[in-house]
């Protein structure tokens, strides 16, 4: 049923072959400090955002979503109003209840208003929607600024310093059973290393919220968060997603908006967390759920890059047919299993073959007739650099790191188009 359903969506009168992504941008709304003219500027054309505002769970009406798309995609400033050469592409995210991911007696009546939410973004006609399936802690780094050779500053995840945080600050229990013998004595020399500046910012980067979470927590809250966990291993949590995803799936077909599940960040267990979204094997379980491209995937090469098991431009060879959205950023992976945000074509991720299987899957769906033939892509993470360094900007998110990223992936797409790699 689901594939017949696809086949009358999915496909489109033959067309002409625009071989480049959509250039997005992730915009944080009207309080951004890079503006949509910022944006424009830099040759996006896309916008991924989301409505913040609205509580973890809650409808996101038709008129709110009307009402930003407006503001994306209208300058009202001037007389009369005009276009900016935006669209609103991505919406990211809708935020997934905790009730939902922990499967919980009342999961139906979130899911009912997930439902609702995606039914209103399909009636005003943005065409993705990410989500993520992390428990409690969205994305997660341990250092926000982390200075490199250069003078730029970069996103980081340091191991010993969040096993520290674990072990000797939340205290969890049971914590020790996460981490090897040799790892136990550096994060506790690491710990003991830090002054109480350094504990409390070691503590705001991890449990105080970051773009992308809505929710920040106390020691307390969070260890409390974490105890509603103890029941639920990878097996269940896989479980809940699954029923999650037979219950939207169906209103996503029907209502034209293709689901795109963001990969675990960092891909690894966190926390004694169940972690389910990490590797080609979850994804691909994820994508055999309901069998539609509605039933997609974000596609993040920072996160998934993590782990030097996963085998990205394969994956993309492999699973491209589902992808609905690209992150595309690359991360530095230490022995120790620390990671940095690298620049966009430097790092562990061979950007290169990533965007040339990109391109590939791309020329496949307009052989196909495909509507989505253009997959949307915004660089992630970018560095600090230049003035930035001197603005107060959302952690991995300044405009003229960001700028940089866009520009490096913009020359490489070029070349890699020019060069007819693509059609050999």
């Amino acid at each position: 049923m689901f594939k017949e359903l696809v086949n009358d969506c999915e496909k489109v009168q033959s067309k002409s072959f625009n071989m480049k992504m959509e250039q997005t941008w992730r915009w944080y709304g009207p309080s951004d400090p890079v503006t949509l003219a910022d944006i424009r500027q830099a040759g996006a054309t896309g916008i991924v955002t989301a409505l913040h505002e609205v509580p973890i769970g809650e409808v996101w009406t038709e008129e709110a979503i009307r009402e930003r798309k407006q503001l994306i995609e209208t300058d009202s400033s001037c007389t009369p109003a005009k276009p900016r050469g935006l669209s609103w592409s991505v919406i990211e995210s809708i935020p997934v209840h905790e009730d939902i991911k922990q499967g919980k007696p009342n999961r139906d009546k979130w899911i009912e208003k997930y439902k609702e939410s995606i039914r209103n973004v399909g009636r005003v006609g943005i065409p993705v929607l990410t989500y993520n399936w992390m428990p409690v802690v969205d994305w997660t780094r341990t250092n926000l600024a982390m200075e490199l050779e250069d003078g730029a500053k970069a996103l980081s995840f340091d191991f010993p310093e969040f096993a520290a945080f674990d072990m000797f600050m939340l205290k969890r229990d049971g914590a020790e059973k996460d981490y090897s013998e040799e790892m136990i004595a550096t994060a506790k020399a690491c710990f003991e290393s830090m002054n109480a500046e350094k504990r409390y910012i070691l503590q705001k980067n991890i449990i105080a919220g970051l773009p992308g979470g809505q929710e920040g927590y106390t020691i307390e809250e969070f260890k409390k968060r974490l105890q509603e966990y103890d029941d639920i291993d990878s097996n269940k949590y896989r479980e809940n997603l699954k029923y999650f995803l037979e219950q939207i799936v169906p209103v996503a077909i029907e209502s034209g908006v293709r689901l795109a599940i963001h990969p675990d960040d960092p891909p690894m267990p966190l926390f004694g967390l169940p972690r389910v979204v990490s590797t080609e094997a979850d994804l691909q379980y994820i994508i055999n759920v309901v069998d539609s491209i509605y039933n997609g995937l974000c596609f993040c090469t920072g996160s998934l890059g993590v782990r030097p098991d996963n085998d990205l431009p394969g994956m993309i060879e492999r699973m491209g047919n589902k992808v609905n959205f690209l992150h595309l950023r690359s991360t530095q992976r230490e022995i120790d299993g620390s990671f940095h945000e690298a620049s966009h074509l430097r790092g562990d991720v061979d950007m290169y073959q990533v965007i040339l299987a990109v391109l590939r899957e791309q020329k496949k769906r307009h052989a196909q007739n495909r509507r989505d033939e253009q997959i949307p892509m915004r660089a992630d993470h970018g560095h600090m650099i230049l003035d930035d360094l001197n603005k107060k900007t959302n952690p991995g998110y300044s405009a003229i790191g960001l700028l940089r990223g866009m520009a490096e992936l913009r020359g490489l797409e070029l070349g890699i188009e020019k060069s007819g790699v693509v059609y050999k």
